[in-house]
């Protein structure tokens, strides 16, 4: 096993293969197309998907799947979440709002790289008017390829639980 500049194992940074996961996806209705698109991607992959989104392109209201993708990732149904609107913003701040949510907003690999091994994100966000869906996939594959590191970036996660819980930090 190769070893980088701080002596750790490589694979402790990033996963070589992705184990299949149960992933919950939701969308309001700029991202109906993006999320087929993801939804067969990853079924390829050999994940299991489960469908919180609209499949309709009237305009609707994205803080009620965000919720959906969030209750079914804090609750346990599933590993991870993808959520999609117009730019990502107003659906991520949704799901942020639902205890136990790291939702992370990434329009590239490394911010969602960097997302899951600081912070843990539990749930990614992105703007199917703000990328493509190559760009989509390469965010995506980071996502589930990439782990936590912990150590003190655990330490900073656990404050924002604090947080989240009403605590005061000193």
């Amino acid at each position: 096993m190769e070893d980088n500049k701080m002596g750790k194992p490589l694979t402790q940074f990033k996963r070589k293969d992705c184990i299949a996961m149960k992933i919950a996806i939701g969308n309001d209705h700029v991202g109906v197309e993006l999320k087929r698109h993801l939804i067969e991607y990853l079924t390829q992959k050999g994940h299991e998907v489960i469908n919180f989104g609209t499949d309709e392109t009237a305009s609707n209201h994205y803080p009620i799947y965000a919720q959906r993708v969030a209750d079914a990732v804090v609750g346990g149904q599933c590993e991870r979440g993808i959520l999609i609107c117009g730019t990502g913003l107003g659906i991520s701040i949704a799901a942020n709002k639902v205890r136990g949510v790291r939702c992370a907003l990434c329009s590239e690999p490394v911010s969602c790289r960097l997302s899951r091994e600081h912070n843990n994100a539990n749930i990614v966000a992105m703007g199917a008017r703000m990328i493509g869906p190559v760009m989509a996939e390469a965010i995506v594959d980071t996502f589930l390829t990439t782990d936590f590191l912990g150590g003190r970036h655990g330490m900073r996660v656990d404050m924002i639980t604090a947080i989240e819980n009403g605590e005061k930090l000193s």
